[in-house]
Formats: structure tokens, sequence, C-alpha cells
């Protein structure tokens, strides 16, 4: 028999019907629905949001606008979709628009290196090998590093990934080859150096 919370196929759906039950209660006005929703989905935002940019400040100001969205268009949500998979959308679509602003004021391009300096610092526990990878893909061009990250890391399509990103589904393949490519390379000269 399997106990509450084994990741059971009832424990699955229980999640499903609770996590439904919030929506409906905070398109309804509740805010205590929708904190508790925020709660249960800001980690995974959050992460989505620091790799694509590879900037923590970024990525905190990516996560709340995407909550804010959120809120603002809860009404429209119709549940087709998982609302986590919901907020992931409205999570890359605020940092492609974070992307559009910051390369419309001059000067306030930082270098990829850069960026990767920003990465949080290892916790207690981290794996070296992790940090590395992570400050890897942080260094990646910002097009095939969005692309990584959601076909790589999160699993999207190809065609999913690029419909977020309004490329064409050839363009997002090449944007990952080129990402495996480099990443690739910078582990193995990494590697090599150590």
């Amino acid at each position: 028999m399997t106990e509450p919370g084994d990741g059971s196929e009832f424990e699955r759906a229980r999640r499903a019907s609770d996590e439904r039950a919030l929506v409906e209660s905070a398109k309804h006005g509740s805010t205590a629905a929708f904190e508790a929703l925020y709660r249960n989905h800001v980690g995974k935002v959050y992460g989505l949001c620091l790799r694509m940019t590879a900037n923590r400040a970024t990525a905190e100001d990516c996560t709340q606008e995407a909550f804010i969205q959120a809120w603002r268009n809860l009404p429209s949500f119709e549940n087709r979709s998982a609302f986590g998979t919901w907020m992931h959308r409205i999570a890359v679509n605020a940092v492609l628009a974070q992307g559009r602003r910051r390369r419309e004021q001059p000067g306030d391009d930082a270098s990829v290196d850069e960026a990767a300096d920003r990465l949080p610092d290892p916790g207690i526990g981290d794996d070296g090998d992790v940090i590395d990878l992570e400050q890897a893909i942080a260094r990646l061009p910002a097009g095939a590093r969005q692309v990584l990250v959601l076909v790589g890391l999160y699993g999207h399509s190809h065609e999913e990934a690029a419909a977020m990103l309004g490329l064409a589904v050839g363009t997002c393949k090449s944007q990952l080859h080129r990402a495996r490519d480099l990443l690739g390379r910078r582990l193995a000269a990494e590697e090599s150096a150590s």
C-alpha cells in the first residue's frame, strides 16, 4: 500500500485538485489562495528566470513581474494546463520583456562573464561540478542559453520553446546544438585546466 506523499497517483491527483481549488478561489479575489499558489511556485519560477538571465537581480525582477502578471490575468486562466505550466510561460515572457527593455537602454549591457559571476554562491552540500555547469550555462550567449534552459533543462519540445521565444523551430534546434557544443567545449577546457 502506498503512503500519502510518496508520489502515488492518488497523491498527485489530490495535489492537482487542491491546486485547482486554490486557482478558483484566487480567481474570485482570494489573496490568501494566490499567496499559497505563489509559495508553491516561486522557487521554480525564480530558478527558471535565474537560468535564463544569469543575473540574480534581473531574475528577482522577472519573478516579481511574472506573479504580478499572473494575478492580473488570473481571470483569463482556463485550466487547460496546470497552473505551474501557465506560470512558466508567463515567466518566460517576463524574461524576454526584460531583455527587450535592457537592450533599449544604452550602456546597460553586462558581459556574459560578469553575469556568471553574479550567480548564487554554492550552499552547504552543493557539488562543485553543479556550480561549474551552472556557470558554464550562464556564460552562453543569451539565445543559446534560453533554448538550452527551456529544451535541455525544462524538457519543452522545440516547438514549444520556439513559440515561447518567438523563433522558428529550425532556429531553436540550431541554438540548442550551438549551446550544447559551446557548453561541451567550455567544460572540456575547464576539465583540462584543472
